[in-house]
């Protein structure tokens, strides 16, 4: 049983003591605060697109750093797990990209606020927030295990190839696991089967998970020309 005296000294001395402790870590926590928030690298394309976020109300549906709904998918790292070309071709028109199944309304974007957007999501990306979120499973580009030949295919590859394709599929082990692999293409498709395939997935095989990605005739012969190598 503490007198009344040595119940003050404990109240008091651990008062003093916790106090101590918050204060050295909101310190501590301020003074990480312009390394870990990535604030050099904030530029006005950047800040832009951060008002677009805001002003379209994106955290109505997506969430950014843990804060916003869960109805549309996280952004904090997307991209990482998506890449910038991906998400411009997403945004220029959602419905087009995946037909008849993508909620998500098409702002109409100009290519400019695209970019912005495209820039605000890449500096966020880089704010360490001390391994939030986790690393995604899928990563344009994310590496396991290599097949022979595969540094040669990917080296001559498009580049649309490595900005989209491998966001879903894989060659040698190398993109997204989405999609099927893409070695030995060659011998399941034909040219003309890959072309019309690269038109129209959906008119090829209605429900495919493969977005129309509405390529050009010069990207989608380039395209079709690199697949046809995948023996």
């Amino acid at each position: 049983m503490l007198s009344k005296s040595q119940a003050r000294n404990f109240f008091v001395g651990f008062t003093v003591l916790f106090s101590g402790t918050f204060l050295a870590l909101t310190v501590d926590s301020m003074r990480q605060v312009p390394a870990r928030s990535n604030e050099s690298a904030l530029t006005d394309e950047a800040i832009a697109g951060k008002y677009l976020w805001e002003s379209n109300n994106c955290m109505g549906c997506h969430t950014i750093l843990g804060e916003g709904a869960y109805y549309a998918p996280e952004l904090t790292k997307v991209v990482d797990r998506r890449g910038e070309a991906w998400i411009k071709l997403f945004l220029k028109d959602p419905e087009a990209m995946y037909p008849g199944r993508r909620k998500m309304t098409n702002y109409q974007f100009t290519d400019e606020q695209i970019s912005q957007l495209v820039a605000f999501f890449s500096w966020i990306g880089k704010v360490d927030t001390n391994g939030f979120p986790a690393p995604p499973d899928l990563m344009v580009g994310a590496a396991s295990a290599a097949v022979p030949g595969t540094p040669t295919a990917l080296a001559s590859a498009p580049e649309i190839v490595g900005q989209v394709c491998l966001g879903c599929h894989s060659v040698g082990g190398k993109g997204g696991n989405v999609g099927p692999a893409l070695d030995g293409v060659a011998l399941r498709r034909s040219p003309e089967n890959l072309d019309t395939w690269l038109r129209d997935p959906a008119a090829m095989k209605p429900g495919t998970a493969m977005p129309q990605l509405n390529l050009d005739e010069p990207t989608r012969a380039a395209l079709v020309s690199w697949l046809s190598t995948l023996h």
